[in-house]
C-alpha cells in the first residue's frame, strides 16, 4: 500500500512538472494563446490545395 502511495505522489509531481513545462513554452514561444482563436497550422506556399 505504501509502495502504491508513492507512485501515485510521483506521478502527480510529473503531471504537475509537465503542466508547469507547457506554461513555460506557452509564455516564452512569443505566440500568446488566446481562449477561442482558431489554430493557425503554417504550410508551404507551393503545396497543392485538396480542396
Amino acid at each position: 500500500m505504501k509502495r502504491v502511495a508513492t507512485l501515485i505522489f510521483y506521478a502527480i509531481g510529473a503531471l504537475a512538472i509537465a503542466y508547469l513545462a507547457l506554461y513555460a513554452y506557452a509564455m516564452f514561444s512569443g505566440s500568446p494563446i488566446v481562449p477561442g482563436d482558431p489554430i493557425h497550422i503554417f504550410r508551404k506556399p507551393d503545396a497543392p490545395s485538396y480542396s
